[in-house]
């Protein structure tokens, strides 16, 4: 199967790669990667161990995916980053290593990663997420699946990205995004159930009803958004609105970000 590796390409003998990768002209591939079939690494592409990739993945070129943490805590202790199935990473992303011994960056299966989006250290992303052009984000940001990121945006350190949560374009995301909802601005605030996205995904018009009638309780009743999320009705037929319950106590929590604010948010 060497026809499947330009002449080009630098190889070190103790990456695996499966028989079936792909992989283009002077891309470089370091000690302990391990790339699974069917993946396409395109040229100038760079991968750094300790490194896994899963099936299917298209690398597009000059990405570069398992350099050093850009953290200044770092002492060069072995740290993965871990990649699943049948992602996009488009050109010139970067994927950084985890900090500590063992630890690892994450990325799930079937996102697509757009041209220039940075991922730093011990971030994990889940499945089926979209992030635009130039979106930077910062170390232990924990972005849960299906989510929209649009291009052109920063992620502060340590937030966390609710599931089906669609953010705007040039936001500044400091704080955490609740699930199923519109973020957007700078500063960024809850806009809006994220409609589109929950219609795409498959909820009942019964399902997003019952969310609908969350959010005019936290963001639009006037009542405070703390006594507002301690008496929140949960449906027992609706998990969406357990999850977003339960998200949104564990972001108000000590050592959490916290929350980012609705247009009306009191309390």
């Amino acid at each position: 199967m060497a026809t499947l590796i330009h002449p080009t390409a630098v190889i070190h003998p103790g990456a695996e790669l499966h028989p079936t990768v792909q992989i283009g002209a002077y891309a470089v591939i370091e000690d302990n990667v391990k790339v699974g079939p069917e993946t396409t690494i395109g040229a100038h592409v760079v991968l750094s161990g300790p490194m896994e990739i899963g099936a299917r993945n298209q690398i597009f070129p000059g990405a570069v995916l398992g350099s050093e943490p850009q953290d200044l805590k770092y002492d060069g202790a072995p740290s993965w980053v871990r990649i699943g199935d049948n992602n996009l990473i488009r050109e010139y992303v970067t994927i950084n290593r985890a900090t500590g011994a063992g630890e690892a960056t994450v990325i799930g299966n079937g996102n697509m990663l757009m041209a220039y989006s940075h991922v730093a250290h011990n971030c994990v992303i889940e499945d089926s997420v979209i992030i635009a052009n130039g979106t930077a984000i910062a170390g232990h940001v924990y972005i849960e699946s299906q989510v929209r990121i649009s291009g052109v945006l920063g992620i502060h350190q340590f937030v966390h990205i609710g599931r089906l949560a669609m953010v705007g374009g040039m936001s500044r995301i400091d704080r955490d995004v609740p699930p199923y909802m519109l973020v957007e601005g700078n500063p960024s605030r809850v806009r809006s159930l994220n409609l589109i996205g929950l219609k795409r995904a498959g909820l009942t018009t019964g399902e997003i009803r019952q969310l609908k009638n969350v959010f005019r309780k936290l963001y639009l009743s006037g009542e405070p958004f703390t006594q507002a999320l301690q008496t929140m009705e949960l449906p027992p037929d609706n998990p969406h609105v357990e999850h977003l319950h339960q998200f949104l106590q564990l972001s108000v929590m000590e050592g959490r970000r916290g929350l980012i604010p609705g247009r009306r948010l009191k309390g």
